[in-house]
C-alpha cells in the first residue's frame, strides 16, 4: 500500500496538470466533473459491495477457503485489474502531449520541489484561499474517515452498517460533483468554494450531535454533497488560477500538503476521541451520550466552518453584497455575469446620463488605446449596427410617438442582442478592444428605473440577449442630472423626459455600481474632460490583458487581475496606483456642443 501512495504522488499531480490543458477554459468545470465522478461516483458501488462481502463472508470462504480469513484479498484483486485497465487506457491515449524535443527541465531536489511549489501558490490571494480550504476539507474529511467505524459502532452497527454510511458519503460526494454547479451555475465561484466548505463544517457539527444511525445518514449525504461541491470548485478554480509552466509542480505540491494533513489527521483523531471518552449528560429523565468520535466530528466541524470561512474571506469577489444576497438572486438567475462565456479581448462600456460626455470619453479612450498599439472597435447603442440604426430612429424620434415601456425594454434588447452577435463577440474573439457608448446598465437605469419597470426583469431580459456577456470594465460619469441636460442644445425623445425620470435614471446607475465594485469606475462628471480623462486611462491603463501589460511582468500575469480588482474595491475612484509604463493622454480636441 505504501508503494501504490508512493506512485499516486506521480500520478495524480500528472493528471491534474494535465487536463486543464486538454480542454477549453470554459469547459474545464465539467472536465473537473467527468474526473471527479469517475474517481467518487464508483465508491458507492464499491460500498455496496463491501456491505455485500461483510454479509456473505463466510458463504464466501467455504466456496474458496484459499481466502478463509483473508476475504479482502478478493476486493485487492479486483482494485489490481482495475489499475491495469486503467494503465492500458491511458498509454494508448494519442491526446496527451508528450516531449519529442528532448527539452530537460534542471532536476531539482525534494525540498526545492517544496519551496517552488509553495512560492506558486503563496503568491496569489485566490490560490491562498484555495489551499486553506481544501487543507480544512481534507483535515475534517480524516476525521471523518479515521473514526467513522468507531461512530457507526457508537451508534449500535457493525460492518455492513459502516459500509452503507461510507456509502453514504461518497454518494453525497458524487451528487455534490454532478449536480452542484448546475444548481449553483449562477453563483460566483469563489464565493461558492468558501461557503460549501462552511456549509460542509455545519452539518458535521450536526452530524456530531446525532445518536440515530437512519437520520446520521441523511446528514451523511448532505454533507458529502457540499464537500463534493466544495472539491469540484477548488479543483477547477485551481486549474484556472494557475500557470501552465508551474501547473504540475503546483497540483503535486497542493496534493502532497492534502495526504500530509489527510495521514496527520488520521493520526490524531483517534487520540483525540480516546481522550476524550464517553460522557453521560443528563436532562430531567432523559440521558444523552456522547462519545468521543461525537465530539471529535464536533471540532472538526468547526474547524471546517472556521476555515471555510476564512478561504470565503480571502476570495471575497464582491465585498459590498450580501452572500444571501448573491444566494437569493442565484436561484433567481440574477447572477448571469458567472456564467458567460469567456473572451480573448477587452470589453469596456461607457454609462451615464445625457449630456455627461460619454461620446467624448470614448473617442479619447479609443484614440489612446490605439496609440498603446491596441487594435479598438468603438460602437454605441442603440445604432451600433444597420439594424440598430433603424431601431434608434425609432426609440429616441419624437415622430415615433409613445412606446409602452415593455415594448421600449425589448426594442432594446433587440438592439443590443444584434449588436453584441454581430459587432461586439467578434471583435473580442478576435482579441480587440470594444468600447461601447451605452449598454445594458442603460436599459435597467432607463427601463427599470426612469419607466418604473422592475430592474431584474429588465436586466434578466439584457443578459438573455447579449447571452451574459458582461463589460472587462464599465466607467460610469456621474453627474446630477439637470446639469447633464443644461448641457443639450436639442433633445430626443428619451432626453425630453421630467427631471425626476433623468434624476431615478443616475441613481440606479450608481446603486448598479455599488453593488459591483469592481466592474465600475465612476467618474465625477463635473471635472473637465482632461481630468476626466486622466482618471480613465489610469483605471484602464491597470486591465492585465492589455499588450501594454502583457509586455511587461510576464511572470505576474496571473496576479493581476487579482490586483486590479482589490485597487478597484479600495481605492475607488479617489486614487489608482500608477502603472509601471507613464500614461500618455490622449490629446483633447475642443469639440463644439
Amino acid at each position: 500500500m505504501i508503494l501504490v501512495e508512493c506512485l499516486t504522488l506521480f500520478w495524480s499531480p500528472a493528471k491534474e496538470a494535465t487536463v486543464p490543458n486538454l480542454v477549453p477554459r470554459e469547459k474545464l468545470e465539467n472536465a473537473n466533473q467527468v474526473s471527479l465522478l469517475a474517481a467518487y461516483g464508483t465508491a458507492p458501488v464499491a460500498a455496496i459491495l463491501f456491505t455485500i462481502l461483510s454479509l456473505l463472508s463466510s458463504a464466501i470462504t467455504v466456496a474458496f477457503p484459499a481466502f478463509k480469513g483473508n476475504s479482502v484479498d478478493i476486493a485487492l484483486y479486483i482494485n489490481a485489474l482495475s489499475f491495469l485497465f486503467a494503465a492500458i487506457t491511458v498509454y494508448r491515449l494519442k491526446e496527451i502531449p508528450s516531449n519529442t524535443k528532448g527539452d530537460k527541465q534542471a532536476e531539482e531536489s525534494i525540498i526545492a520541489a517544496l519551496v517552488h511549489g509553495w512560492k506558486s501558490v503563496s503568491e496569489s490571494k485566490v490560490i491562498r484561499g484555495l489551499i486553506i480550504g481544501m487543507v480544512g476539507a481534507f483535515s475534517a474529511a480524516g476525521a471523518v474517515i479515521g473514526l467513522a467505524r468507531t461512530f457507526v459502532g457508537d451508534l449500535g452497527g457493525g460492518d455492513a452498517a459502516y459500509g452503507v454510511l461510507f456509502g453514504a458519503v461518497f454518494t453525497g460526494l458524487a451528487l455534490g460533483i454532478a449536480v452542484g454547479p448546475k444548481v449553483f451555475a449562477q453563483f460566483s465561484r469563489r464565493r461558492l468554494f468558501g461557503a460549501s466548505l462552511v456549509a460542509s463544517g455545519f452539518f458535521l457539527i450536526f452530524l456530531s450531535l446525532i445518536t440515530n444511525f437512519t437520520v446520521s445518514i441523511f446528514i451523511t449525504i448532505i454533507l458529502g454533497a457540499f464537500s463534493g461541491i466544495t472539491w469540484v470548485t477548488g479543483f477547477t478554480m485551481l486549474g484556472m488560477e494557475v500557470k501552465d509552466e508551474v501547473r504540475g509542480r503546483t497540483f503535486a505540491f497542493v496534493q502532497s500538503l492534502i495526504r500530509i494533513t489527510l495521514v496527520a489527521v488520521l493520526a490524531i483523531a483517534p487520540l483525540i476521541a480516546a481522550t476524550f471518552g464517553v460522557h453521560t449528560i443528563t436532562i430531567a429523565t432523559t440521558e444523552y451520550v456522547f462519545n468521543g468520535s461525537q465530539a471529535t466530528f464536533l471540532i472538526a466541524g468547526a474547524i471546517a466552518a472556521l476555515i471555510g470561512w476564512l478561504s470565503y474571506r480571502q476570495m471575497k469577489d464582491r465585498p459590498t453584497v450580501s452572500l444571501w444576497s448573491d444566494i437569493v438572486n442565484a436561484f433567481k438567475g440574477e447572477l448571469g455575469s458567472i456564467t458567460g462565456d469567456p473572451v480573448k479581448g477587452v470589453f469596456i462600456a461607457f454609462e451615464g446620463g445625457e449630456g455627461t460626455g460619454k461620446s467624448t470619453q470614448s473617442h479619447l479612450l479609443k484614440e489612446w488605446l490605439e496609440q498603446e498599439g491596441e487594435t479598438v472597435v468603438l460602437s454605441r447603442e442603440p445604432g451600433g449596427t444597420d439594424l440598430g440604426q433603424g431601431l434608434r430612429k425609432i426609440l429616441l424620434g419624437h415622430e415615433t410617438g409613445v412606446i409602452s415601456p415593455r415594448a421600449e425594454a425589448l426594442l432594446y434588447a433587440a438592439d443590443r442582442a444584434h449588436h453584441v452577435f454581430s459587432t461586439i463577440r467578434p471583435a473580442l474573439d478576435r482579441g480587440d478592444v470594444v468600447i461601447t457608448d451605452r449598454y445594458f446598465d442603460s436599459s435597467i437605469a432607463y427601463q427599470g428605473a426612469g419607466r418604473v419597470l422592475e430592474p431584474a426583469e429588465v436586466a434578466r431580459i439584457s443578459r438573455w440577449a447579449t447571452e451574459s456577456l458582461f463589460p472587462t470594465l464599465t466607467i460610469l460619469i456621474d453627474q446630477p442630472a439637470d446639469v447633464g441636460l443644461a448641457r443639450l442644445k436639442s433633445r430626443d425623445r428619451l432626453e425630453a423626459e421630467p427631471n425626476d425620470f433623468h434624476e431615478r435614471v443616475r441613481q440606479e446607475f450608481l446603486q448598479l455600481a455599488g453593488q459591483d465594485p469592481e466592474r465600475y469606475l465612476v467618474v465625477d462628471g463635473t471635472q473637465t474632460i482632461d481630468e476626466i480623462h486622466e482618471k480613465i486611462i489610469e483605471r484602464v491603463a491597470l486591465i492585465p490583458t492589455l499588450i501594454r501589460n502583457a509586455k511587461q511582468d510576464q511572470g505576474n500575469r496571473f496576479l493581476k487581475p487579482i490586483r486590479f480588482a482589490a485597487s478597484a474595491v479600495a481605492t475607488g475612484v479617489k486614487k489608482v496606483p500608477h502603472p509601471k509604463k507613464p500614461v500618455r493622454k490622449a490629446k483633447v480636441k475642443k469639440e463644439k456642443k
